[in-house]
């Protein structure tokens, strides 16, 4: 018999490399699916492990299995750390998307590392991890999965919005779920500040204080990912490609490259919240807290920004990872071919048992 109720962790692990966000999450269907998040939590990477994440892309195959390997003791580790600090007892599952080493899907290729079947006889629990694969096999972009749940947790908005390494976004047409990655963020902007010595610009105060370079600003406005359609999806090695020479070209101050890239962000994700009017957006992911960045998107946009609770704001994707790892124990759709561009709906992900 089918349960209506699981109590499952959720493992998320961004391109933006802030650390591992942990939900543990109950999920509950009577018609229509609720949550509660019960405890959250991130654990921020060492710099040794923010170096190895880094390099991912320049790894041969060897060198990426061996790191695989090494990236699922570390998880089962800070797993098992969360686990004992909340002293939880109940799971069913332990729903973990890895930390993206390669996403091609125009190749056919995408590679989570972190999801070693090993895991799960590590921890003793179910783990359901790996979600990307079956889409990318079955023709799709792999990503974003997330809009899965964003129609059936949280359909009172208009738009979901996710501000994290990569923004991304998702809303109903009236016939599909459709959603796709905007343009980087934190990936960029984090890159740049670290060469300050910080982490990240706190509440986009140093971008606040450049100027902006507008041949810079054109430049980046034009490039051609911005006149795809969608499905479309971005990760590192077109980061690496694309904007960081372009950027490096011009030889700016930094908070001339904060403040010229944080307007091309701002109209970027304007360009797609301005195509319904009067609508909500519900913003999450650590970009809300770049408030120069929203102020920039405020006034781009003809709509309300919504900015919900922290632990929503910081651990929506761990949370709805949790959620996809509840559908796929159903065998429920969880990936939408209307946003990865696969050729079906299908429940995606691997399950392994201890």
């Amino acid at each position: 018999m089918m349960k209506d109720e699981y109590k499952v962790i959720g493992v998320m692990s961004g391109t933006s490399l802030d650390g591992i966000d942990f939900v543990y999450a109950t999920f509950q269907f009577d018609g229509t699916w609720h949550f509660k998040i019960i405890y959250s939590e991130t654990i921020a990477y060492n710099s040794e492990w923010v170096e190895n994440l880094k390099g991912l892309v320049s790894y041969s195959l060897e060198g990426l299995r061996e790191m695989d390997t090494n990236y699922t003791n570390y998880l089962f580790m800070r797993i098992k750390a969360f686990i004992n600090k909340f002293e939880i007892k109940d799971i069913d599952a332990i729903c973990s998307h890895g930390h993206t080493a390669l996403h091609q899907p125009e190749k056919g290729i995408t590679y989570q590392i972190g999801n070693m079947p090993h895991l799960a006889v590590l921890l003793g629990q179910t783990v359901v991890c790996d979600f990307r694969v079956q889409d990318v096999a079955l023709g799709g972009q792999g990503a974003p999965l997330v809009p899965i749940g964003d129609k059936l947790l949280f359909s009172e908005y208009d738009f979901c919005l996710n501000l994290g390494g990569f923004a991304n976004i998702s809303t109903d047409t009236g016939v599909d779920r459709i959603a796709y990655d905007v343009c980087p963020v934190n990936i960029v902007l984090n890159r740049y500040v670290e060469q300050l010595g910080l982490h990240y610009d706190d509440e986009g105060k140093i971008a606040s204080t450049g100027t902006i370079n507008n041949e810079l600003l054109e430049k980046l406005n034009s490039l051609e990912f911005y006149k795809a359609n969608s499905p479309k999806s971005l990760g590192l090695e077109w980061v690496d490609k694309n904007i960081f020479p372009l950027i490096d070209s011009f030889q700016l101050e930094i908070k001339d490259i904060l403040k010229t890239f944080v307007e091309h962000i701002a109209i970027q994700l304007a360009s797609e919240i301005n195509k319904k009017s009067d609508a909500s957006v519900l913003a999450t992911g650590g970009g809300v807290y770049n408030t120069y960045l929203i102020n920039r998107l405020e006034a781009y946009s003809k709509n309300e920004i919504m900015i919900p609770s922290k632990a929503i704001v910081e651990f929506k994707e761990a949370l709805i990872f949790g959620f996809l790892g509840v559908l796929r124990l159903r065998n429920e759709v969880n990936s939408l071919k209307s946003v990865t561009g696969a050729s079906q709906n299908h429940s995606s992900g691997k399950i392994y048992l201890p």
